[in-house]
């Protein structure tokens, strides 16, 4: 067998931990020599992040506290899909209401990333949000979300910061520069309804 043909089946699956957010397995997979091995999968419900940008070319960003790093993060404004077949922008858009106070009128998708494929089936697809308007912000109670910091950054300074290394948040890394490439003209956005073959499925399929 070339190399590149093989397909990896598994043999067997194991659950390890269902929780509210994300359940962990265990597969044992077939290398190609024969040997099995055994990998441990973070199943996911996958998400969506918005590269909210105003007529200033401003992003909305959000300064939240990520307690798995200990500190508070520059994200754009993200969520999770609720339930299986959610409408990723439908969920996009309720996301950048909640969080940011902000409605658009017009989306496209931006980027698809899988931030730690070597371990979790994460998937996230980030959308371009523009023609936007203000609106309330529901109460978001005295979860996490209520210590959101909401702030306009330039996108040139986004670009800055992510280089400097104050944006870390994979996703909004990816989506801070994959605008600014479309801003530069070396590429497009995609619309609403494109293939999103990495979306996660399985963790959903528990829900049902």
């Amino acid at each position: 067998m070339k190399p590149g043909e093989h397909d990896f089946p598994v043999a067997s699956s194991t659950d390890i931990y269902e929780g509210r957010v994300m359940a962990v397995r265990a597969d044992q997979v077939v290398m190609p020599g024969g040997r099995e091995a055994t990998r441990e999968i973070v199943e996911h419900p996958g998400a969506v992040a918005i590269a909210a940008v105003d007529e200033q070319d401003r992003l909305m960003m959000i300064l939240q506290y990520r307690h798995a790093v200990r500190r508070r993060l520059w994200e754009m404004p993200a969520g999770l899909l609720d339930h299986a077949g959610e409408d990723p922008t439908e969920a996009a858009a309720r996301e950048l209401e909640e969080e940011a106070g902000l409605q658009a009128a017009d989306w496209s998708v931006l980027v698809d990333a899988v931030p730690s494929p070597g371990f979790s089936e994460e998937a996230i697809r980030v959308f371009l949000a523009t023609g936007l308007t203000r609106v309330d912000r529901p109460d978001l109670g005295d979860d996490e979300e209520a210590d959101l910091e909401p702030r306009w950054i330039p996108l040139a300074e986004a670009v800055a910061m992510v280089l400097r290394g104050e944006i870390v948040n994979a996703t909004t890394v990816a989506g801070v520069l994959a605008l600014q490439v479309v801003r530069d003209g070396h590429g497009t956005t995609r619309d609403t309804d494109a293939d999103w073959p990495d979306r996660p499925t399985r963790f959903a399929a528990r829900r049902t």
